[in-house]
């Protein structure tokens, strides 16, 4: 069974939220992080996103996640190396609901299993946290093996698989995370 039962959600909803609580340190074995300061910062995050995602996405998609939803982007840093970016925003569902959303996540492969990628995310949720969000979604590739460990290990739950999805024909996995309980009369998409 690919999808969890809404009941499932509604459990993981909790435990979710547990998951990303976090101090509010900004460094991490001597990585810093910092939110997105501006333009000048564009290039380090484009990089990184270039050369790790299989999507390409032109310098408006970057600059409307960026001039945005500012405060839901942060870089790590060591030294002058950008070594890690999260890029997200923050919206309206359908039923109105504030739904966050994860639109790039990247960190630099000699960088990885440090504990960046789960920072990065947390970082940014926890914004989303105080800009009152009810749930946070996503998609990664259902190939990236590492993505949806990282997902998973934070909480978010398989919503639904969409096929050839990206570009290059791979599938994707939608994941959330419910930040507040879910609606009840939704039935679970299977």
């Amino acid at each position: 069974r690919e999808m969890e039962s809404t009941k499932d959600s509604k459990q993981k909803a909790g435990e979710g939220m547990s998951k990303l609580k976090i101090d509010d340190k900004k460094e991490l074995d001597g990585i810093n992080f910092t939110q997105y300061k501006g333009e000048f910062e564009l290039h380090h995050i484009q990089k990184l996103i270039e050369k790790d995602l299989s999507e390409p996405y032109s310098i408006y998609t970057y600059r409307y996640f960026l001039n945005n939803w500012p405060e839901l982007c942060f870089l790590a840093w060591v030294d002058s190396q950008c070594v890690g970016t999260i890029v997200c925003k923050l919206d309206k569902d359908k039923k109105h609901k504030s739904r966050g959303y994860i639109a790039m996540l990247a960190v630099e492969k000699g960088f990885r299993k440090r504990g960046i990628g789960s920072k990065l995310v947390k970082l940014a949720v926890n914004v989303m946290i105080e800009l009152k969000a009810d749930m946070v979604v996503l998609e990664t590739e259902i190939t990236n093996k590492g993505a949806l460990s990282l997902y998973e290990n934070l909480g978010f739950v398989r919503d639904k698989r969409l096929h050839r999805y990206y570009m290059n024909g791979v599938d994707a996995f939608r994941k959330k995370l419910w930040l507040t309980p879910p609606d009840t009369d939704t039935p679970p998409t299977y």
